[in-house]
């Protein structure tokens, strides 16, 4: 084994790799060559740190650096006078962690400070496609546990009494839903790792799949064991490339182990697992639309009952978990089901994996205890709204979930918290909005994503969507009526009382959170015909302010469409019927002297 007296984590996450970390993880070993020193450093790929905003991130132990927007030039300089010379290269550390001239650790940085990483314990700190750096950090110990010390019932107790809850949305606690599908009898039973993450600005599953793959196999295999499966699936979707690429790198490495395959640690336990690839459907999200695309047909949802854990998979019992919630088994089987019962709150138990961006200075993935307030990870893990600006709302749970607003940000973050508040936990999106952004088109935006993604199979969703969409449309167009608003609210109260499935259900919830705590915006838009955040192009006009004006001619240079007249020194005027709303006027001019209304 080779001892290296520095070892330099580069960030493999999708987020960093699109910005060159990759070139920078090669450039680092070209350098190091270079100075005659490879034997000294170790470079290490790792997945997502979390704070992606920053990215590329690159971070130098035993120090701690952390490097922040590192570029492949920087590269040169990090080498010849930090791992050379032993001088940090201050220009580039992320100025949060340096306190008085001295690196800080990370456990001590706002962003870092408040978070729990359970579900991301690894993510950031080992090699992914290492499968002996999973097991130096207890990897595989809870299956080995498990397998030789425990009884599948004793197994499906130990989950209950930790209160855990399905991470995926729903919420449904996990030791139950495990053993209704060991309770049932069958010849064959499998287990599924449910990884097609589709809501918008959601990434957190992906990144412990990029992160921490071999967390997901274990727990899995925990699972089969305790309901008597011996095959499992991870359906991932093909849009996560760098993930699918570690999944199989992960699996080839557990059977070449012995922990997949027969007769794991030598007991008469059998387990191995697939990936099966998803073609980016958001509605096989849903369970029973999942598993007819793992058979071959297509991904529409079935009526329920029966439910997975009577007939799931090709008629048999099957269990589906989400990526995160299968990341927090082997914790819970290594530390005990007291304690993980004893993080977070009555209900909602253990930690919650947050995919933090919109309007938010510290963009980035973030793990923090159940109960913890929306102000705290907005405010003091976020860093707040960036330029200066005002919260309006924060919209958790994706397109299924509702908008929060201002008044509720000492709310704490839990399953029945955010569902009495009219929003849901959901996978765990969470997209902060400020005062420029317009309700009714947030509103629409999700209506639009929801409705194309409609399977079609059940008339209130494939129907009833694109009815809310034209209404939404018409009242951003300036077109609603006070009727349009009636009508919206009782096509959303009958789509989510009578769809199908869980897409069809949750639609129609943008809608009703944003009437509920911003109607006078809707009201706006249909009586005065404004848009008060001047987002709807409709009903925005642009306009020169006379006494701004220098008769400088810019704002008319610029316009694309001609729709600025005037003469020199003189006051400029703006056609509107012209005017295609595009700004460019706006920012061109360098007087200030014209406002969007």
């Amino acid at each position: 084994m080779a001892f290296y007296r520095s070892q330099v984590l580069v960030c493999g996450g999708t987020g960093c790799t699109s910005s060159g970390s990759m070139d920078i993880l090669t450039k680092f070993n070209v350098e190091i060559k270079k100075h005659g020193i490879e034997n000294e450093i170790e470079v290490i790929r790792t997945g997502c740190f979390g704070l992606c905003e920053l990215g590329p991130v690159v971070i130098v132990y035993p120090e701690g650096a952390f490097y922040s927007r590192v570029t492949v030039e920087d590269v040169e300089e990090i080498v010849a006078e930090h791992l050379v010379k032993g001088r940090v290269v201050t220009r580039l550390l992320y100025k949060e962690s340096v306190e008085e001239g001295r690196i800080k650790s990370l456990n001590n940085v706002d962003f870092y400070k408040k978070q729990y990483r359970i579900a991301l314990r690894n993510c950031g700190v080992i090699d992914p496609e290492n499968i002996d750096e999973y097991i130096a950090f207890d990897g595989y110990k809870a299956l080995a546990k498990v397998l030789t010390e425990m009884t599948p019932q004793q197994v499906i107790e130990v989950v209950k009494q930790s209160g855990l809850r399905g991470r995926g949305g729903g919420g449904f606690p996990t030791g139950l839903k495990w053993e209704f599908t060991a309770k049932s009898q069958a010849d064959q039973k499998y287990v599924i790792c449910n990884a097609d993450e589709g809501d918008p600005g959601a990434f957190m599953d992906r990144s412990v799949l990029e992160g921490d793959p071999h967390s997901v196999l274990e727990a899995m295999a925990i699972a089969g064991y305790a309901i008597g499966a011996s095959q499992g699936y991870i359906y991932v979707r093909a849009e996560y490339p760098i993930a699918v690429e570690r999944l199989e790198v992960a699996i080839k490495q557990a059977r070449e182990y012995g922990l997949l395959g027969k007769n794991i640690f030598g007991t008469d336990f059998s387990f191995d697992i697939e990936v099966r690839l998803g073609a980016g459907a958001f509605v096989c999200g849903e369970e029973t639309a999942l598993m007819n695309s793992i058979e071959g047909r297509r991904g529409m949802p079935r009526p329920k009952p029966p439910f997975p854990a009577q007939s799931g998979l090709w008629g048999k019992p099957t269990v589906i978990n989400n990526v995160e919630t299968y990341a927090n088994i082997p914790p819970i089987f290594i530390n005990g089901a007291e304690w993980f019962s004893s993080i977070g709150t009555e209900k909602s138990k253990g930690t919650k994996v947050f995919a933090l961006g919109g309007k938010i200075t510290n963009t980035g993935l973030v793990e923090v205890p159940m109960g913890i307030t929306l102000r705290e990870v907005i405010y003091e893990i976020g860093g707040g709204i960036p330029n200066g600006k005002k919260f309006k709302a924060v919209q958790t749970g994706g397109p299924s979930g509702g908008c929060i607003t201002a008044e509720h940000l000492d709310t704490p973050i839990d399953y029945d918290t955010l569902t009495a508040l009219g929003s849901m936990m959901g996978s765990g999106g969470m997209i902060v909005m400020d005062e420029d952004n317009c309700m009714v088109d947030v509103a629409r935006f999700y209506l639009e994503f929801t409705q194309d993604e409609s399977c079609g199979k059940c008339t209130p969703c494939r129907v009833g969507t694109k009815r809310l969409l034209e209404i939404l449309e018409k009242i951003t167009e300036g077109k609603g009526t006070e009727e349009d608003l009636v009508k919206l609210e009782e096509l959303s109260y009958q789509i989510k009382n009578t769809a199908l499935c869980g897409l069809g259900q949750t639609a129609p919830n943008p809608v009703l959170s944003t009437l509920k705590y911003f109607r006078d915006e809707y009201e706006a838009h249909v009586k005065e015909k404004r848009c008060p955040a001047g987002v709807c192009k409709s009903l925005m006009k642009y306009t020169i302010i006379a006494e701004k004006c220098k008769g400088c001619s810019i704002c008319a240079k610029n316009c694309p469409v001609s729709a600025i007249s005037g003469k020199v020194k003189e006051l400029f005027v703006i056609d509107q019927n012209k005017c295609v709303k595009c700004g460019v006027c706006m920012e061109k001019c360098p007087f200030k002297a014209i406002e969007k209304k």
